[in-house]
């Protein structure tokens, strides 16, 4: 499996909720990986790992995660790797304020990491080689 397929294969374990299999996947990209996308592989892996502590209900250690996985994951564009990584965050951060509250409920929808659109991934090419506008 190429480094692609294995973080894809991630990504489809966090949606599917099982936060464990997709921080395995990742991190072993990330003892492989060099350079400022080992940075995004570990705010993915701190991603996931938050959800696995919230789902065996350790509040403090998801929060701390989250926390962390955020502060990674600004340090990059929100399309980064054809992932919407604004939307993410955005999420990740209404998640934070929720665990953060008094009236934190362990029911919460998880997150999903999705594709940016098609239609967004073909503007942006069409715009990549111009120098203005």
């Amino acid at each position: 499996m190429n480094s692609i397929e294995t973080l894809q294969l991630g990504i489809r374990h966090f949606n599917e909720g099982k936060f464990f299999d997709a921080h395995e996947e990742w991190e072993r990209l990330w003892l492989a990986e060099s350079g400022p996308h080992k940075m995004f592989l570990q705010g993915l892996i701190q991603l996931a790992a938050a959800f696995h502590h919230h789902g065996r209900g350790n509040r403090r250690g998801a929060e701390a995660l989250l926390t962390a996985a955020i502060a990674k994951l600004e340090q990059f564009p929100g399309d980064y790797q054809g992932f919407a990584l604004a939307d993410l965050r955005s999420n990740a951060q209404e998640w934070l304020v929720a665990l953060r509250s008094e009236d934190w409920c362990c029911e919460r929808a998880a997150l999903q990491i999705h594709a940016i659109s098609t239609q967004r991934q073909k503007a942006q090419s069409d715009n990549s080689g111009r120098d203005c506008c």
